[in-house]
Formats: C-alpha cells, sequence, structure tokens
C-alpha cells in the first residue's frame, strides 16, 4: 500500500533568492534520504511561495521494506587465535554488530578471508521514520543569512510559524523550533483566512487556491508572464523577456495580478537606461515597448500580490512611486550635464579604491599607462592610440556623478551619455562604457578598440594589486570579483585572438604599484597569478567540450600567451578523434613509459646502431622535427601534430626490431637517446602521455 505525503514549513516572508536554492536542497536530501531508507514513491516535488516550503510525495510506501546487511569485520586470521577460539578482535566486533560469534560468516576479498556480520532487519512502518527524517532534513537546508528568533537555537531563512505533517489523512508526530506539525495552514496573508484545514494531501494544491494561494511555482510562473504579455497588448506594446525578474515576482507573490500603469511622457526624453533601471530594479516593473520592441512608450507593468479588485487605486499608488523616481533621474541627468565629465576626475583622488592600493585616481594612472602599453602591442593606430588615452582618463568619472551614486547599475552607461554630450569622439564614449564588459561569462565582449584596451588594463590592475596583499580567492570566498576579472581577462584574449603575453602584462601590472607596500614578492604574485589564469582558461576549455586529459596535457605549458595553448588543446582535442592518434600513442606511451626510470640525457650516435630500424627511426625524427617546429612556429599545431603522426611505422619497425635494454650500456643507451628525441618532439605540444583513447 501507498499513501500522499504533505510537509509544509510556514514561514515568514522569504527572500526569492533564497527559494529556488531551498527548494532543489529539500528535494535532493529527501530523494536521498528515502533512498537509503529503501522506500519508493512514484512522484516527489517540491513547493514554494513568500510564506511557504512545501514537499509533497505521491505514492509512498506505507512500510520500509525488510533489508539485509553485510557488516566487514576483522580478517580470519585476527578473529581466531591458535586454539580455534574467537579472538577479542572478533568479540568487539560482534559486540557492535548485536551478533554472537557463532553467527558470522566468513567471505574471501582478493585472496584473504574475512568475517562478516549478516542481519535481517524487518522494515519500519514509514510513518515512523517520517517525523526523524524530515527534520533532519529541515536543519540540513543552507541558506546564505539564516537568522535565529526568540530564544530557539535553530537556525533558518526566517522564523518558522507552522507546521503541516500529513501522510494520508493522518498528521504524523513532530514538532521544529517549538513549532508542533498539524494540518491547519494558512492561506493569502490578506485576502486569505489564517486557518486552512488540509483534509489529505490530495487536496492541498486546491484547496489553497481557494486561500488565494498558488502554490505551485511553474503555475505562478505561467500565470505572471501571459499577465504581463496580456496587459501589454492591452497597452499597444510589448514587453522583453527577463528572466531574473520573472523568477523573482514568482517568490515574492502567491496570488498574481497584473496591471497597467503610465508616467508622464517628458521622461522619455532622457536616456532610456534611467527610466528602466528604477522600474526594474527599485520597483520590479516591467517596461512596455512598442510593437516592434524598440520604443520605449509611457507605461509600466507591475504585478499585485492580490486579486482583480481595485487595481486603479494600485496602479495610482504604484504611478506615484515611479513619478518620484522618475523626477529625481530627470534632475540628476540635468545636473550631471551642466558641467562636463572630466570636470569630476579630481574628485577621484578622494575616493579610496582600496586602503591599501591608493585611491581610485591612483587606479586610473595605472590603467592608463597599462592601456597604452596594450595598444602599443597590438599595434594600434594614432587615432585609437588617442581614444584610448582619453577615455582612460574619463572612465571612472562617472562613478562621482549623481545618476550613478543613485543607481549604481548604471556606470560606465552613464559615463558613454555624459561623454557624448561633451562632444567626445564615438570611441571614446563606448570604451567608457565597454571598460566593464564582459560583466559575467557569455556577457558581450567590448568592441572598440580602446574599450578591449581598458577592459584588459583595467582588471590586470586590479588583479595585479589584490594578489600582491595576498587577497586571493579562496573556495567560494572573492569578495573583490577576482575571477570574473581574470574571466573577462581571458575571454577578450581568446575570443579576439590577441597574441598578448599575458606574463609580460601582468608584470608591467603589477610594477605600476611602485610605491605601494605589498605582502609578497613580485615573483610569488605573478607565479599566483599564471597559475590563477591557467584554471579560468582550463574552465573555458572544459565549457567548450574540451576533456580533462587534453586539458592536462596542455597544463605543463607555459601559459604566457593563453591563446597558444588554447589553440594546442583544441588541436589536440581534434588529433584524438583522428585514425592515427590510437596507433601513434600505442608507441609513444611505450617510449614514454621505457623514459620514466632513466636519468640524464643521452645523445644519439649513428655507429651504435644494430639495425637498420634504428638509422630509419632517426632519420624520420630529423625530418618531422623540421616539419614540427616550422608547424609550431606558424602556430599550425595539428599540421605538426600530423607530422608526428607520419613517423608511426619507423616508431613501430623499431620496437619490434630492437631490444631497448640491451646488456651493452652504450647500446642501450643510445637506443634511450633514440627515445628521449621521440618523446622530446612534442614538447611544445603538450604531455601526450595524458592523452586517454577513447573507450
Amino acid at each position: 500500500m501507498a499513501k500522499d505525503l504533505l510537509f509544509e514549513i510556514g514561514i515568514e516572508e522569504i527572500p526569492a533568492r533564497f527559494m529556488e536554492p531551498a527548494l532543489n536542497q529539500l528535494k535532493t536530501i529527501m530523494t536521498e534520504s528515502l533512498a537509503e531508507a529503501g522506500l519508493q514513491y512514484e512522484k516527489l516535488a517540491t513547493y514554494g511561495t513568500p510564506r511557504r516550503i512545501t514537499l509533497l510525495i505521491n505514492g509512498l510506501d506505507e512500510v520500509q521494506p525488510d533489508r539485509r546487511t553485510e557488516s566487514k569485520g576483522p580478517a580470519v586470521k585476527a578473529a581466531y587465535g591458535a586454539d580455534g577460539q574467537p579472538s577479542k578482535a572478533l568479540l568487539g566486533f560482534c559486540r557492535g554488530q548485536g551478533i554472537e560469534p557463532a553467527d558470522v560468516l566468513t567471505k574471501e576479498i582478493k585472496g584473504v578471508e574475512y568475517v562478516y556480520a549478516v542481519k535481517q532487519i524487518a522494515g519500519r512502518p514509514t510513518a515512523e521514520l517520517l517525523p526523524e527524517m524530515l527534520s533532519a532534513a529541515v536543519h540540513k537546508i543552507y541558506f546564505p543569512k539564516p537568522m535565529r528568533w526568540a530564544y530557539n537555537e535553530m537556525r533558518f531563512a526566517r522564523p518558522i510559524r507552522w507546521l503541516v505533517l500529513l501522510f494520508g489523512a493522518d498528521v504524523l508526530p513532530l514538532e521544529i523550533a517549538g513549532v508542533a506539525a498539524g494540518r491547519i495552514s494558512r492561506g493569502h496573508r490578506f485576502l486569505g483566512s489564517d486557518s486552512v484545514e488540509i483534509a489529505c494531501p490530495a487536496e492541498y494544491l486546491d484547496t489553497m487556491q481557494k486561500a488565494y494561494v498558488i502554490v505551485d511555482q511553474s503555475v505562478r510562473r505561467e500565470k505572471i508572464w501571459q499577465q504581463i504579455k496580456a496587459v501589454a497588448s492591452v497597452a499597444g506594446g510589448t514587453v522583453k523577456p527577463d528572466e531574473d525578474l520573472l523568477s523573482e515576482l514568482v517568490y515574492i507573490l502567491e496570488y498574481p495580478t497584473a496591471l497597467l500603469g503610465r508616467f508622464d511622457k517628458k521622461y522619455l526624453e532622457i536616456p532610456e537606461e534611467l527610466v528602466v533601471t528604477p522600474m526594474r530594479e527599485h520597483q520590479r516593473y516591467f517596461p512596455v515597448y512598442d510593437a516592434a520592441g524598440e520604443k520605449l512608450l509611457p507605461n509600466f507593468i507591475t504585478v499585485r500580490n492580490g486579486n482583480s479588485q481595485h487595481l486603479e487605486i494600485v496602479a495610482a499608488g504604484n504611478e506615484k512611486v515611479l513619478s518620484a523616481r522618475l523626477a529625481d533621474a530627470a534632475f540628476f541627468w540635468d545636473e550631471d550635464r551642466s558641467h562636463a565629465l572630466i570636470d569630476n576626475a579630481p574628485r577621484l583622488e578622494h575616493i579610496v579604491f582600496h586602503e591599501k592600493l591608493g585611491t581610485l585616481s591612483a587606479k586610473v594612472a595605472r590603467v592608463q599607462k597599462l592601456a597604452l602599453s596594450i595598444a602599443e602591442k597590438l599595434g594600434y593606430a594614432a587615432e585609437d592610440v588617442r581614444d584610448t588615452e582619453r577615455a582612460a582618463l574619463l572612465m571612472k568619472c562617472d562613478l562621482v556623478s549623481n545618476a550613478v551614486y543613485e543607481f549604481t547599475e548604471l556606470q560606465g552607461i552613464m559615463g558613454e551619455y555624459y561623454a557624448k554630450n561633451d562632444g567626445e569622439t564615438e570611441q571614446v564614449a563606448a570604451a567608457i562604457r565597454e571598460h566593464y564588459l564582459p560583466r559575467f561569462t557569455g556577457d558581450e565582449l567590448p568592441k572598440t578598440k580602446a574599450g578591449v584596451a581598458l577592459a584588459l588594463a583595467d582588471r590586470l590592475d586590479s588583479l595585479a594589486g589584490f594578489f600582491s596583499q595576498k587577497m586571493i580567492p579562496t573556495g567560494s570566498q572573492d569578495p573583490y570579483a577576482l575571477r570574473r576579472a581574470a574571466i573577462g581577462v581571458s575571454q577578450i584574449l581568446l575570443r579576439y585572438e590577441l597574441e598578448l603575453d599575458l606574463a609580460e602584462l601582468c608584470a608591467e601590472a603589477l610594477a605600476l604599484y611602485e610605491g605601494v607596500k605589498q605582502e609578497m614578492t613580485a615573483e610569488e604574485t605573478l607565479a599566483a597569478m599564471n597559475n590563477f589564469f591557467r584554471q579560468r582558461v582550463d574552465n573555458i576549455l572544459a565549457e567548450e567540450g574540451v576533456t580533462y586529459d587534453v586539458i592536462n596535457a596542455v597544463a605543463g605549458l607555459e601559459l604566457a600567451v593563453p591563446l597558444v595553448n588554447y589553440r594546442k588543446a583544441h588541436a589536440l582535442a581534434d588529433f584524438k578523434q583522428g585514425e592515427d592518434f590510437v596507433q601513434l600513442m600505442a608507441g609513444y606511451n611505450r617510449a614514454a613509459n621505457l623514459l620514466k626510470n632513466v636519468k640524464g640525457e643521452f645523445a644519439v650516435d649513428a655507429a651504435l646502431f644494430e639495425v637498420d630500424a634504428e638509422r630509419e627511426l632517426m632519420a624520420a625524427e630529423d625530418e618531422a622535427a623540421a616539419k614540427v617546429a616550422a608547424a609550431v612556429a606558424a602556430q599550425n599545431y595539428p599540421a605538426a601534430l600530423k607530422a608526428l603522426a607520419a613517423i608511426r611505422p619507423q616508431i613501430d619497425a623499431f620496437f619490434e626490431a630492437v631490444m631497448v635494454m640491451a646488456d651493452d650500456a652504450k647500446v642501450r643507451d643510445n637506443r634511450l637517446a633514440l627515445l628521449q628525441k621521440l618523446v622530446g618532439l612534442t614538447a611544445e605540444l603538450g604531455e601526450l602521455s595524458q592523452l586517454v583513447a577513447k573507450a
């Protein structure tokens, strides 16, 4: 027989960003717990609203199945004495297992016999297991910022106010943080009842909907999005998909109803971002665009946590709030344009970038020098160099503007607008915004040459500074977003195929901190930065489907120019798919294995050759060496690998014709020298012995 299970944790309003991880954790924990207990079920689902976390399981076994357990004990030779009597080791093992020595069984493992305790454990009623299992699950859920309340020792996202625990129609005994479970839930805070009785799990979703709570977040999501699109259509416009905003709305509402609001058309004259940001970031509104999705309309869509009654009053209230925010935005826009952007530069001298790394003004000076160095290395034209230098001076000036002070999300964006207003070139204005790109993996990259130079220089300056102070990310801790900075540098270098010497740039960036006390030596800092960048490039390769063995094969190569390692990794990955890979690697790995314990370098002496296979291998190696060197110089790594694959017949013939580890030391060393030369051919392509053939 099977029953349905309902477990609802009633809480005070939980932050939206906490809910999805919590639901996933609860689902994972309970899936594992039920599997460990041997309990079967038809379906397990978790649901969440701002005031509840719910677990609903359909068709859960009523009784745990009987189980047979085997526990390994000591080896037989240690379990019994010379007289055949149980030893202390066996007696202690039996006491721990609750059995008699006569009840143990023996089993052989890899030629050694061990004693085993085999027990038949009768299954318990599921109703007895669930309270302990669910209590443990609740305590295991992790929240970034848990809290305590009253005099409870327990920590949770928000105070627990009620619990519902039903197995079938029966209430199971459970108490958490002083709250006892029952069958009474709570409906919508304003529209529903504070006492909603749940007869059984099968009726839970319908019962709660009658109390104005749509428990299923997927249903709420679809309802919200369809309502938003319908309201936009009525206004003659469209809305752009915004998964982050939609997800937030899903977990701050229990009974959503979308409605249309309006604002004064005059605010359409200020930059679109100054209109959309207060809507989206501060008020959780969806902006409305024209039918083409290009032009902003003087409308917005908000979603209330309630029904459709008195929507005009709700709309008026939201319009009043937004009007005040837009009035501020318009004032900031006019005030910031009353003077040139460059006039903000002196104020950067009074803003600390970091207490150990100086002011923003000092950072701007360092970034400008490094960006100009990058521009020179990349061969920028004189005009692009001038724009890079000018954009560097202006890139942080909008941080002290009124608009960015109020709406920090607009850093760089407002700088571009102000630069255009001041008559700066298109490239200078764009570079101010672009130096923040990419903001995350997969984000757009800078498109202007000045933007590329500044984006690289700004990130390298931060990495060099923080690394020199031993502020290196560990585990999940990365308060200065240094991983994101390194990923940004790597993405720009790889996507634009920039053959910049990263080691040289890191050294230049670090040298610009002259006069700043550092916690590590330059060598230590640069070594740490090199390792940090290697991990980022490895991650990018892994995301592109390059296998771990290929990544390991290039791991030992110098990472001075990431693009080179990147190309070599992809060349090796493609090589693995070809026909020559398995045959070549058989001979190569045999050579590498023979050389593992060989110390010293040997020189090939043709006078010591005894068979033609030796002469032919040396000739093939010489020819391949010339081809590999030329291909590597041209960065044509597939051609280099093809040249290596071409000597496969000579490698095979060599191993068939000779015994490498000959008795004659001179002959042996000469043959090892041939193998060292063979393995050395791959030195600049990676450690081929790391490559694994496909199963």
